[in-house]
């Protein structure tokens, strides 16, 4: 009987104090963590909105973390960090790439109308050709439509024909003093074609026409042997003119001084003669010999794309014969036609 009353007295004064050795403890009771005098298991909690809010961020971003040197690292966006590698591409460009983009981007476009231009001549005159035909008939009719509009325009056409091949040769003349594509000097290659333009195809026009006829009308000189004079006429006459002319035409669109474009011209004139007599009287003649006198600028410019390579290489290697830098360079190396 005592030890009965006994236990019904510890119960009662253990239900009293809340015990809940043998109940899972309520969260209300233990906030945020389990009592650690409970081996039972806390009861399923339904997920609030925010907790699905947050659960989805964190697929996209994580939040700042702190190291253990005390460090605080901080993570962006899948979003924010594509935009970065944007910004950090544009802004490695260079000027340089920028002009290497505009000068290949004209050169590019350039060439395709050339091409074709070249490859519609005979535009819907073609059906029922061959390829065979179709490829021996495109150089053929074009030389056929070049001759046509030079016989209706001998000036204008001559003129173009001399400020497409100068702006050819000063590239080659850059390229091969260095330059890349990027460091092409665009106002230099512009002055070139504007010397063509100008400058030697109206000026050729002339030449060639006037000492044609001064040797076949006044002096009579019609034998086959009458191109040597025509080719020494040249060399010592003609020739250091447009060199001349042409060191005047730049220094102009230079906006250089006369003394500056002066010295130029004492500087370069005997040297380009020199240089010239490894290549032009070799090719004037079959200038003076064979080719027409319609036909003669078209066949020297062509030349001169070769004429200019060979000053060009010879004005990086020999250090351009001194003064005014790049400007002498351009003197020397960018006239294919001062002794033509």
């Amino acid at each position: 009987m005592k030890v009965a009353s006994l236990f019904t007295v510890a119960v009662a004064a253990l239900g009293s104090r809340g015990c809940h050795c043998f109940t899972s403890p309520s969260p209300s009771t233990v906030p945020g963590r389990a009592s650690s005098l409970s081996w039972g298991l806390r009861p399923l909690e339904r997920p609030t909105h925010r907790d699905v809010t947050n659960l989805h961020l964190s697929d996209t971003t994580t939040t700042a973390e702190t190291p253990p040197n005390g460090d605080q690292v901080e993570y962006t966006t899948t979003e924010e960090a594509t935009g970065q590698q944007k910004v950090g591409f544009f802004s490695n460009l260079t000027a340089k790439d920028i002009n290497s983009f505009i000068n290949t981007a004209v050169v590019i476009a350039v060439l395709v109308a050339l091409l074709s231009k070249v490859a519609s001549v005979d535009a819907g005159l073609t059906r029922g050709w061959t390829p065979e035909e179709v490829a021996a008939r495109i150089p053929m009719d074009n030389w056929s439509s070049y001759s046509a509009v030079l016989e209706d325009a001998p000036i204008s056409t001559k003129a173009i024909t001399s400020a497409s091949v100068y702006t050819i040769g000063d590239v080659i003349a850059q390229r091969t003093e260095g330059n890349s594509m990027g460091d092409l000097d665009r106002p230099r290659i512009l002055r070139s074609l504007l010397a063509g333009l100008i400058g030697h195809g109206p000026l050729s026009h002339f030449w060639y026409d006037y000492s044609e006829a001064f040797f076949d009308d006044v002096l009579k000189w019609t034998e086959w042997w009458s191109f040597f004079p025509k080719v020494i006429l040249d060399q010592t006459t003609w020739g250091p003119f447009w060199n001349n002319t042409y060191i005047i035409l730049l220094g102009a669109m230079k906006l250089d001084k006369w003394e500056n474009i002066w010295g130029d011209i004492k500087r370069t004139t005997i040297p380009l003669v020199v240089s010239g007599l490894k290549l032009w009287p070799l090719a004037h003649c079959v200038t003076y010999g064979l080719v027409p006198v319609e036909n003669r600028l078209l066949w020297v410019d062509l030349v001169e794309i070769v004429w200019v390579t060979i000053l060009a290489t010879q004005a990086s290697g020999g250090g351009a014969h001194g003064a005014h830098g790049s400007e002498a360079t351009e003197v020397e190396s960018s006239e294919a036609s001062a002794t033509s």
